[in-house]
């Protein structure tokens, strides 16, 4: 195999204003490796992702591609033959189908008119020849997460490139989808395939990647093996600091008190069945599963988003009408959804109408809302939370990632919940807005309100009580505080170590 890197970046600065978003920044990329990008928001890996596929020039710095200097921005099919990029929002066009995406403007015609037969043939040899097993005639929109992901990297390889872009691929996969990917990943690798692979998740660095090279503010730190960084540098490197394991959190539970939310026998169709458990205020309960849990669901349904099909859920003694947003929310429920980007926040609309939108009939009477009042409650919010923007008027959209999820988690603590649900909070955040972020949940809990936190990243369980494990729709273990990751994973793929 050749040794001319397959990427190279060279000294490269760029700048949008005063801010500086590359500072002689370096990236060497070797052809049929694994190279993880790292860094905290910000860092500058967004931006040197816009230059490497040709999508924004540096201000200065160099870079190669093959070994040959990088094509002009305007000469699209030259940067399609090198380079590719699967974002975490997908670029997959809902509305045709997966043959159309596939082979869009690139489809056989005949007399002006298109050959859809010739196109669906073309697609499906594409997609059986990188190990695709999609049925090119489905609707696009009906495909999951890791099908759009498997299509995407297909089709960019059908151009001709060989170096992959992985933006936070991971990001909505369950376990096994993420196995899959690997598997994948590893398969193209042995087919010449080079990635580039960015994630906050450190440990999927050391299980899938070569090569590491970290991000601090914009600059480079440091290139290494994998293999031979411990983890500990790797996230001193990131962060600028020496790293400290956390404490194990004070717990703040009132015992005595009557439970802020029961759960009695609640079951949805094939999706969980028969679950029934209590969290006491200033509790924190973590609900752990693989895909096909039920996790996600469970959560969903106490949050009014589902309707269960039995059972009851009663908040502060309460029921509230199951499957109604609305009456959750005046229940005293405040929620952190899974995809921040579909159900998260409206991009378009600013921080501050983001924030209070749960919180309207505090702000004026009927459908007018006092703007002073709206801007102080934002503004104390975005206090709170320490959301980096220049004024609460800005729309949401224009945040890095870390703080749209801190815009998220404000608008769940601005009415000041009972109950705060919690799915995967720290998806697609860095280290440091990890930590925050759940440091603002353990906040919540001390002043006595109850935190359900359903995810699989077991960093985010870390500051639980005590964790609640699903497998295949039901509760299966109850793990107290103390838990090793290994009998976490083991319940969750219902394996027992002892037997």
């Amino acid at each position: 195999m050749s040794t001319v890197p397959v990427a190279e970046a060279r000294q490269l600065v760029k700048r949008f204003g005063a801010t500086v978003a590359l500072d002689h920044a370096d990236l060497t990329v070797l052809p049929g490796h694994t190279h993880a990008l790292v860094g905290r928001n910000g860092a500058g890996k967004s931006t040197l992702v816009s230059i490497l596929t040709g999508l924004s020039e540096p201000d200065s710095g160099t870079v190669q591609l093959d070994g040959r200097p990088a094509p002009g921005l305007s000469d699209r099919d030259a940067w399609r033959a090198k380079v590719a990029c699967v974002y975490q929002r997908s670029t997959i066009i809902p509305e045709l189908s997966v043959a159309e995406n596939v082979m869009l403007n690139r489809q056989e015609t005949r007399g002006g008119l298109i050959r859809w037969r010739s196109v669906r043939r073309q697609a499906t040899e594409l997609l059986e020849r990188w190990s695709v097993d999609v049925d090119v005639r489905r609707m696009a929109g009906e495909l999951g997460v890791e099908q759009r992901q498997f299509v995407e990297i297909a089709r960019s390889l059908s151009f001709g490139a060989r170096f992959v872009i992985l933006d936070e691929p991971t990001a909505q996969l369950d376990g096994a989808a993420i196995t899959r990917l690997f598997r994948h990943i590893t398969e193209l690798q042995r087919q010449g395939v080079t990635f580039l692979y960015i994630s906050h998740h450190l440990d999927e660095v050391y299980e899938i990647c070569d090569t590491v090279t970290v991000y601090r503010d914009a600059r480079h730190v440091m290139t290494a093996p994998v293999a031979q960084l411990p983890k500990a540098d790797l996230v001193a490197a990131m962060t600028g600091e020496n790293a400290v394991t956390a404490e194990t959190r004070a717990t703040s539970v009132k015992k005595g008190l009557r439970p802020v939310l029961e759960v009695r026998e609640l079951s949805l169709d094939s999706l969980y069945h028969t679950v029934s458990f209590d969290i006491a205020p200033g509790e924190i309960v973590g609900l752990a599963g693989a895909g096909g849990s039920g996790k996600t669901e469970l959560a969903e349904t106490l949050t009014g988003l589902r309707k269960a099909s039995s059972g009851s859920i009663l908040i502060g003694g309460d029921s509230p009408r199951p499957g109604d947003v609305p009456a959750a929310l005046a229940a005293g429920i405040g929620f952190v959804p899974e995809d921040r980007h579909h159900q998260g926040f409206v991009p378009e609309m600013s921080i501050a109408d983001n924030i209070t939108m749960t919180v309207m009939d505090r702000l004026g009477p009927g459908v007018f809302v006092r703007a002073g009042e709206r801007d102080r409650l934002a503004g104390a919010m975005i206090t709170r939370l320490e959301v980096k923007t220049p004024g609460p008027e800005l729309p949401v959209s224009a945040l890095s990632g870390g703080n749209q999820q801190k815009v998220v988690m404000a608008r769940a603590l601005a009415a000041d919940p009972r109950l705060l649900v919690l799915i995967t909070p720290t998806a697609g955040v860095d280290v440091r807005s990890k930590e925050f972020l759940l440091g603002k949940v353990a906040e919540a809990a001390a002043q006595g309100t109850a935190v359900l936190i359903a995810s699989d990243e077991l960093d985010d369980l870390r500051l639980c009580d005590r964790l609640l494990v699903m497998v295949h729709g039901r509760l299966t273990t109850e793990l107290p505080a103390g838990w090793q990751d290994r009998d976490v994973v083991a319940a969750m793929e219902g394996v027992d170590l002892d037997a």
